[in-house]
This record gives C-alpha cells, sequence and structure tokens, in this order.
C-alpha cells in the first residue's frame, strides 16, 4: 500500500472497536476511532476520512443521523460508509442505502477478512451492489435465521484468555467456557467477558472443550451449535448426562434461529438460546450476569 489510507471507527462498543482497529492497523490502514456520533463528526470534519465504518445505535447521535449530516454537507457528501449493525432489518437497510452507504454488516456474523474485503473493495470504488445483493449473509439472518458458519483454519485448540498471575486471582474470578470457531466472535466474546472482570477460558471444538472441563468447572458455558466435528447438540447433551456438569447453565449461541433448533436445545437442557445477530456484546454480558445470580 504506498498511501495509507485513512479509515474511522464509529462504534460505541469498547471491544469491536479496539478489535476492528487492531485488524485494519495490520493491514496498514491508518486509523481513527469515535465512541458516538458527536466525535465521530468533529473528526470526520477534522481528518476528512477515506472510509467510514459506522455503527448504527450510539449514545448522543445515532448513525443514521450521522449519515444525514454527512449526506447533507456538499463537502462531505460521498465519504465512502461502510454500515455495521446487529440488527439488519429491511428499512434500516433501505435508509442506509438511500444515505449513501456503501456496504452492510451485522456485527455477529462478519469477521475479519470479510471487513477487510469490504473496506478494499469500497476504496478501490466498486459499485454499489443491487441492495437485493447487498449484505446477502444479513438477508440470510433476518429472513431465514441461518447462514453459513466460518470455519477457522490452523487455530489452536484451545485458546485461554487474559492470563491470571496467580491460583487466588483467577479463584475470585467467575470461570465461563465460552465454545466457539469462529476465530473474531471469540476474540469479541473473550475480550468483552475478560473486561467484565469473568475468567474465561475458550475452545474451538468439542475436544478442546472437555479438556477444559475436565479439569475445571465453569460457572456457566456459552456453546455454539455449528463446529467442526462434534456440533454443540452433542457437546450440550454430554455435559448434561454427566453428574459433575448437569447444573452447569449452557447458553447456546447461533445464527441457527429456526424453531426446531430452539426447541432441540431446550430439549436437551440449555438454559438459554440466543441468536447471534440478535444481540450485542453488551446484551450477551446482561443475560450471562443473569443466569449466573
Amino acid at each position: 500500500m504506498d498511501e495509507k489510507k485513512r479509515i474511522i471507527i464509529v462504534e460505541d462498543d469498547t471491544v469491536l472497536r479496539d478489535v476492528l482497529a487492531e485488524k485494519l492497523q495490520r493491514s496498514g490502514y491508518v486509523v481513527d476511532i469515535a465512541q458516538d456520533g458527536v466525535i465521530a463528526m468533529e473528526r470526520i470534519r477534522a481528518v476528512r476520512p477515506d472510509c467510514i465504518l459506522l455503527d448504527i445505535l450510539m449514545p448522543r447521535k445515532s448513525g443514521i443521523e450521522v449519515m444525514e449530516e454527512i449526506h447533507a454537507d456538499d463537502s462531505l457528501r460521498g465519504l465512502p460508509i461502510i454500515i455495521i449493525s446487529n440488527s439488519g432489518q429491511p428499512v434500516e437497510i433501505k435508509r442506509a442505502q438511500e444515505l449513501g452507504a456503501k456496504e452492510f454488516l451485522i456485527k455477529a456474523v462478519f469477521d475479519p477478512n470479510e471487513v477487510l474485503e469490504k473496506v478494499r473493495k469500497v476504496l478501490a470504488g466498486s459499485a454499489m451492489a443491487p441492495q437485493g445483493e447487498w449484505g446477502v449473509r444479513t438477508q440470510n439472518v433476518t429472513v431465514s435465521g441461518a447462514v453459513e458458519h466460518p470455519v477457522v483454519e490452523n487455530a489452536p485448540v484451545v485458546q485461554a484468555a487474559t492470563s491470571v498471575s496467580t491460583a487466588t486471582i483467577a479463584e475470585e474470578k467467575i470461570f465461563i467456557l465460552v465454545i466457539e470457531d469462529d476465530k473474531f466472535l471469540r476474540e469479541l466474546l473473550v475480550r468483552k467477558l475478560s473486561a467484565e472482570g469473568f475468567d474465561v477460558k475458550n475452545a474451538i471444538d468439542a475436544e478442546a472443550a472437555f479438556i477444559i472441563l475436565a479439569e475445571r468447572k465453569p460457572k456457566i458455558i456459552l456453546c455454539d451449535i455449528i463446529l467442526p466435528g462434534v456440533d454443540g447438540f452433542e457437546i450440550l447433551r454430554r455435559i448434561k448426562e454427566d453428574p459433575k456438569l448437569i447444573d452447569v447453565p449452557v447458553v447456546m449461541l447461533s445464527n441457527l434461529g429456526q424453531k426446531e433448533d430452539l426447541e432441540r436445545a431446550m430439549n436437551l437442557g440449555a438454559k438459554d438460546f440466543m441468536v447471534k445477530a440478535n444481540f450485542t456484546l453488551d446484551e450477551i454480558v446482561t443475560k450471562v450476569r443473569t443466569l449466573i445470580g
């Protein structure tokens, strides 16, 4: 990259904002950040970025309001904008596109490579796709409740969260196990839960998960459904058949939102079922705190 392009990330979730910034900086971009729409407009006017990653729901000024302000300013209109959102409702997509957004990504579905791909595409000046082809992964979640779940290749079998300096400190924290093969979402969950004061370990598959469970009993388990090899339903079944683990609450996290999947999970003993694209990281943390009392 001969001339570094400048990206502004407008996102109020600290964990997601930091992860995106890190990924983009490693790819050679200059990155500015803003935690709300008011600060975003100040930075946008000050540096005039090459591309904006813009959340919709934010304090003080929403993403739509930011876009309306940009659209009304002749000096800013036309700045490439990629929306990052939690909903992906057709009316939201339509309004964002009317205001000039080039792409639309659902937070719980995209991965870093997809973000980089969209940024490169937008910076290259690629024509905006028709709405029917825009945010295909988003539409899959909204309409059918299911999307293809990416598999991370060559990922380590077990990854620990932020290291704990002493056993005493670890014992004071509530232990949570995250079973998730998507590297991006796994990293977000671990960072978020660790930042909230939990002791977190994570695994990408059943084998890694049960190695951890053989050593430590978590207070709660967050488990994806679509995993390499043994799926989340089978992991849940094994957990509930183990006398040592039967009382551990298990929350199934998935992009599968069909009624039969929900019923199957609950019949196997899941404490709750959360469709990834429908919840923010903060809402997942709130759910964890509620279930552990």
